[in-house]
């Protein structure tokens, strides 16, 4: 048993998976000269975040069976806790062990990333779809041949009422049905859990969702009143990520991992 799946034990918050400790990244994604997209790890702890999120992207999607969720919202308690890296990593994990297509939808309205993470230019995305006719295809795009996919956030609306309205839309849920029809996974990044509601929503659009707090951040009164908000709303909680937890082993130790 993990020490984080300890630690949310002793909070009072059961998952349906166990729980899992990613240490805090070096880097995100980028690109090469050639074009060429790979992450983009650079310390000796490589092989230890490899490890935890391999095992994570796993846990959720591959070791059900038919049961497996397909669709998965990732949200985090608070900003800037490492959910949009952690979603895009496990998305870049699904499709280079080519067990399936998969597509990351950036649904943060407030305050998009995954362009950045991936290294591509903002294109049309999730808000044009919403508000515009056409495959769902046509407003993603291909990161890694046909197997990665991104839906970015698409233009934003300075109106943050506008965006939550269009996310529960009845064309958000066609559109996520669409996405479940076209691809193996689809993997949904959602705004802060704390300030905005929109990660209920597509938690409920979704076949679960994974909570992310921060290590030595997140505040265990609000994991708890979080986790039963979404309970209470219907949501699966499929599991936690304690990330950018930072391990008190010298350099020198990671190296011989």
């Amino acid at each position: 048993m993990s020490r984080n799946f300890e630690l949310m034990q002793s909070v009072g918050i059961n998952f349906e998976k166990p729980a899992f400790e990613v240490p805090r990244p070096e880097a995100a994604f980028g690109r090469k000269g050639s074009g060429e997209r790979t992450p983009t790890f650079f310390t000796i702890k490589d092989k230890l975040i490899r490890e935890e999120t391999t095992k994570l992207a796993q846990s959720i999607f591959l070791m059900g069976g038919a049961d497996s969720p397909r669709v998965v919202t990732f949200a985090g308690i608070e900003e800037g806790n490492g959910c949009s890296w952690l979603c895009a990593h496990i998305a870049d994990i699904i499709a280079n062990q080519a067990v399936g297509s998969a597509c990351v939808v950036d649904a943060n309205m407030h305050k998009p990333s995954m362009a950045s993470l991936f290294g591509v230019s903002p294109h049309r995305g999730l808000s044009d779809a919403l508000s515009e006719v056409g495959p769902i295809r046509e407003f993603a795009k291909p990161i890694m041949g046909e197997n990665l996919w991104l839906l970015s956030s698409g233009p934003l609306s300075s109106d943050q009422v506008e965006s939550a309205t269009l996310l529960n839309s009845e064309t958000m849920k066609v559109r996520v049905s669409e996405l479940r029809n076209e691809f193996d996974y689809v993997l949904i990044d959602s705004a802060p859990l704390s300030k905005n509601a929109e990660g209920v929503l597509l938690g409920q659009l979704a076949d679960g969702l994974v909570v992310v707090l921060e290590a030595n951040a997140t505040r265990r009164e609000a994991a708890v009143r979080i986790t039963d908000t979404l309970r209470a709303s219907n949501v699966r909680v499929l599991g936690a990520v304690l990330n950018k937890r930072t391990f008190p082993i010298p350099e020198s130790v990671y190296s011989l991992l």
